[in-house]
């Protein structure tokens, strides 16, 4: 059921509540947004201190990836049958705790672990966030609009953890993993005040456990396999019966939600053309980020000997794009369609790695970084809240948990994977011993599988045109009826 906040019609009249209820759940977007940005700036200040190679670093960023990936298909049904505050709220305490905790461990693997408990709670608090926004506004315009600033504070979450990242890692880069606690115990005791209850399945129905097990042990074991694979090797005995499991766990998952009277995921929503290209438009979009600012961090700290405040301050321009604009996109999408839009933004994307493919041992800011970062915001403004409208559109309330689960999962998985891919490449000739030149040369490989990951998303996007235009359908613009996308999920199997 919907949330008993009252919403207007009008789409400028909302109410101080209302207001107060978004604000809460965009911090938690924010937090998420804000945590990425500060640990990936923070890298190499965490492998000199805690002596971490680029492999066991990349555990840094993954752990948080494997919790947050893993356990999402989980937290969006939890969030459906146990209550959406709820689940909210109760993560994000957890997410306040794993913070605090990651910013007094002295090792790497218990600062892999908080990073692990981390995501394990923002698993719990996306999807939960999500469906609360969109069962309270009214798909459409209102949607849009919400969604709109919800993704715009996640763009000044990204980009003010940029710069906190710079000055803070400066002093100690325990500090950013602090930082983002208190935010969390704010964001907290305002969500237990505003944020209204809402009504939760009949838990007499019962609970897919069987599911649950088998869903979240395979996207554990995958997110595992993926991450672990650059250092055990793709080929090796380890990786491949890792797969073979997986593949085992993903079947019976399969056979499981079939035959279930209350699935986990209700595979008939996988049957829509516009679902099938959100999620792996997701995964691709998310999956060339993560590798990109991976790549491109180590590029500038190691080869140009930037500080950490320099680096911050080269990403800010793509952070500050998308908080200018996001809040514009939702009326974009009204008049154009998610489809033109995400494939506007795919495209703005592949430029702007392609374009980064020109660096070299002197920094050239002006004619390649600076253009790069510009374009990389604008696609960022285009495509992540274009993806989330068009996910949840056409969705019943009692589902919308489920679908903001899988979105979700899709984007960690999609870093997860194309993380490690980024990785293996880039630390195929090996770690010690190089000179500059030789780790920027292998540096280029990644951007290419970089640029080749946004390619394929490109890709993918532009079957969704074709489908547009093959059923005709017209856009419907911004007005108060809700906005006509095509191919609408279907709610029965």
């Amino acid at each position: 059921m919907t949330s008993p906040i009252d919403v207007p019609t009008s789409q400028d009249r909302w109410s101080p509540r209302l207001w107060g209820t978004l604000l809460v759940l965009c911090a938690a977007m924010f937090l998420d947004a804000l945590d990425v940005s500060m640990v990936g700036v923070a890298l190499p200040s965490i492998a000199t201190d805690l002596h971490l190679s680029t492999s066991t670093l990349q555990w840094i960023v993954s752990g948080y990836i494997l919790g947050y990936g893993g356990l999402l298909l989980l937290g969006g049904r939890a969030a459906d049958l146990l209550g959406r505050r709820r689940v909210f709220l109760v993560a994000l305490a957890v997410f306040a705790l794993a913070s605090l905790l990651g910013g007094l461990v002295d090792s790497g693997p218990l600062l892999i672990a908080s990073r692990f408990i981390k995501g394990l709670s923002a698993a719990f608090t996306a999807p939960a966030g999500l469906s609360i926004i969109t069962t309270t506004f009214k798909e459409g315009p209102q949607r849009n609009r919400a969604l709109s600033i919800y993704t715009t504070c996640a763009a000044t979450g990204f980009s003010m953890g940029l710069v906190l990242s710079g000055l803070l890692t400066e002093v100690s880069w325990r500090l950013t993993m602090l930082l983002p606690a208190p935010i969390a115990l704010i964001a907290l005791v305002a969500g237990v005040r505003l944020i209204p209850r809402s009504s939760r399945e009949d838990s007499g129905k019962g609970y897919d456990l069987p599911g649950a097990v088998t869903g979240t042990l395979s996207m554990l074991l995958l997110v595992f396999t993926v991450v672990q694979a650059p250092e055990v090797g793709w080929a090796s005995a380890q990786t491949l019966l890792s797969f073979t499991a997986t593949a085992v766990l993903l079947a019976a998952f399969v056979t499981i939600e079939r035959r279930s009277a209350h699935p986990l995921i209700r595979l008939g929503v996988l049957r829509s053309g516009n679902q099938i290209r959100a999620n792996l438009g997701a995964a691709f979009f998310f999956g060339s980020y993560v590798g990109f600012q991976f790549l491109v961090t180590q590029y500038m700290q190691s080869l140009l000997g930037w500080s950490a405040l320099q680096t911050a301050l080269a990403f800010l321009p793509a952070g500050a794009l998308v908080a200018l604009s996001a809040t514009k996109i939702g009326s974009v999408v009204d008049r154009f369609g998610t489809p033109r839009v995400i494939a506007a933004g795919f495209s703005l994307l592949v430029v702007a790695y392609a374009l980064f493919l020109q660096i070299d041992l002197t920094p050239t800011y002006a004619a390649v970084i600076l253009p790069s970062m510009l374009l990389l915001g604008a696609a960022c403004a285009l495509v992540f809240p274009s993806l989330n409208i068009q996910a949840t559109n056409g969705v019943e309330d009692h589902e919308q948990g489920m679908v903001s689960g899988l979105l979700n999962t899709s984007i960690q998985v999609g870093g997860a994977i194309f993380l490690a891919v980024v990785t293996a490449v880039i630390t195929a000739g090996g770690e010690t011993g190089r000179s500059a030149q030789e780790v920027l040369d292998s540096f280029r490989p990644g951007l290419v599988v970089v640029t080749a990951i946004a390619a394929v998303g490109l890709l993918i996007t532009l079957t969704g045109l074709r489908a547009r235009r093959a059923t005709g359908e017209s856009v419907v613009v911004a007005t108060s009826v809700p906005a006509v996308e095509p191919e609408p999920v279907k709610v029965g199997d």
